[in-house]
């Protein structure tokens, strides 16, 4: 959508005509959205959604499916995990900060295990086993993973480890086209649709309407270049994404960003944000971005990560984003995997394998010496490295970064380094504030009247870090909230 389509908010006074009408009026409708929508309706509100593309599902059914989740609920205990709200939030307030929003993140524990059973009361699969092995997700229909490093150095210490990524089952998956995302979406919709929940498609949302106090009552919109005013009886739940895709507010707020591929979807520009500005709305971490690293867990766990100066500078067993956030932010995105020959080839024949993510080596060496004089590394830099690495490593030990024993094995030769400078893409955490009842609140600290948010539009409990899941997470738990802040309005 274009900057110069103005976002500034319109008076009720000028609209002649509300070309559509409901109680609640949701912009959006992927995960966020769709449980808005859902617990709207339930509250007894009629709910009209309005949707950007031609189908529901958003960047939630392209994605993974991991929505995170514990404190204890039905499928942790099924696979033999204990956990604790309190658990729960100490690993989050520890892994997603910092600046990490100590409310949002106590409620969200505290009200985990319910709204995973809320899900599965939905519809949403969740198969009660446990996949084990280091990957970006389970390659098989397996319910629950490790998905934040939670039993990685230095989380296992500050936290009793316990996975908490919950994965809808889902057969003969295809990441970014029909994965767990997807089965995710499918009987929250379905849900919703059984609610009486309409939706309108190709329909772009252009800013809000207010009445003579302020108060948020509609949104103009548009469909096929036509302009099209939407009134909401009680309430506007916005729900349309973050602004990854928005070159000058990555410019103005996440700079880092620039020139990274967006692990997001185009439709992610940021206008509810610049809606909500436009009313004066406070935001909180816009600088804050989850940054993926493409490369296959099952080789770099394997191996060690090493920087432009041959010096390894995080545990390569620990959650990817993790490892991304460190490479980008604090390795000026420089990293190289030195892995031996036979280490390599048993991470590529594992069957938790991730082959789109499978780097092949650049430099092959018969020694370490000669690996780094082909890398161009200073002289004795790896060899130092890798001397260290290798003495701990006889007793299956890493005092220097922690990585588990399992994983710790001396480097041998044939050594080869797969070149992973710039490997690195994401996505922006930053967004409106907002309430644990979901209300978008004023610089001012009040909430705007009848406005609400969830999702990546939104600062929800992530802020400098990211475990997966958090997103699917708090974004339909949030989403909740916003339906049943909106529909207990009394109608205008």
């Amino acid at each position: 959508m274009s900057e110069s389509s103005p976002v500034h908010p319109r008076s009720a006074n000028t609209i002649a005509t509300w070309d559509r009408e409901a109680d609640v009026v949701v912009a959006g409708y992927g995960i966020a959205g769709v449980t808005a929508a859902i617990e709207s309706a339930r509250a007894g509100a009629e709910v009209l959604v309005l949707e950007r593309t031609s189908g529901w599902g958003g960047a939630a059914a392209l994605a993974g499916g991991f929505v995170y989740l514990g404190g204890g609920t039905p499928l942790q205990t099924a696979c033999g995990f204990e956990d604790s709200p309190e658990n729960m939030r100490k690993f989050m307030m520890a892994a997603l900060g910092p600046g990490a929003d100590e409310e949002k993140i106590t409620d969200y524990c505290n009200g985990s295990v319910e709204h995973y059973n809320w899900l599965v009361d939905c519809g949403v699969p969740f198969k009660a086993t446990f996949w084990s092995e280091p990957g970006w997700e389970p390659p098989f229909d397996d319910g629950l993973m490790y998905s934040g490093g939670e039993n990685a150095a230095p989380f296992d210490e500050i936290a009793t480890p316990a996975p908490r990524g919950h994965v809808p089952q889902m057969e003969n998956k295809r990441t970014g086209e029909k994965g767990g995302g997807y089965m995710l979406m499918q009987p929250l919709v379905d849900t919703a649709e059984k609610l009486g929940v309409k939706a309108e498609y190709d329909v772009r949302v252009q800013t809000l309407v207010t009445d003579e106090h302020g108060r948020v009552v509609g949104i103009v919109a548009k469909r096929y270049g036509k302009e099209i005013a939407v009134k909401a009886r009680r309430g506007v739940v916005l729900a349309t994404g973050s602004f990854a895709y928005n070159d000058r507010m990555i410019e103005s707020y996440a700079p880092r960003m620039i020139g990274r591929p967006g692990a997001a979807i185009e439709e992610h520009d940021g206008r509810s944000i610049r809606m909500a500005q436009a009313l004066g709305a406070d935001l909180a971490h816009m600088d804050a971005t989850e940054v993926a690293f493409l490369c296959d867990p099952q080789l770099m766990v394997r191996g060690i990560l090493v920087n432009g100066r041959g010096q390894r500078y995080i545990a390569e067993d620990t959650y990817s984003g993790r490892i991304g956030q460190a490479t980008l932010f604090r390795q000026d995105n420089q990293a190289y995997l030195v892995i031996d020959e036979a280490a390599y080839e048993e991470g590529a024949a594992g069957t938790s394998s991730t082959p789109f993510l499978r780097q092949r080596p650049k430099w092959v060496a018969e020694t370490v010496e000669e690996l780094e004089a082909d890398m161009g590394l200073p002289a004795g830099s790896l060899q130092a490295t890798v001397e260290v690495y290798n003495k701990h490593a006889a007793e299956s030990a890493d005092p220097l970064l922690r990585k588990k024993p399992e994983w710790v094995k001396p480097i041998g030769t044939p050594v080869a380094a797969v070149d992973l400078r710039g490997m690195t893409l994401g996505f922006t955490l930053g967004g409106l504030r907002t309430t644990i009842d979901s209300e978008v609140l004023h610089v001012s600290g009040e909430p705007i009247a009848g406005l609400y948010a969830a999702g990546r539009c939104t600062s929800g409990v992530c802020a400098g870090g990211y475990a997966s899941g958090t997103s699917l997470g708090d974004g339909s738990f949030y989403g909740r909230r916003a339906g049943i802040s909106a529909a207990k309005n009394t109608p205008q």
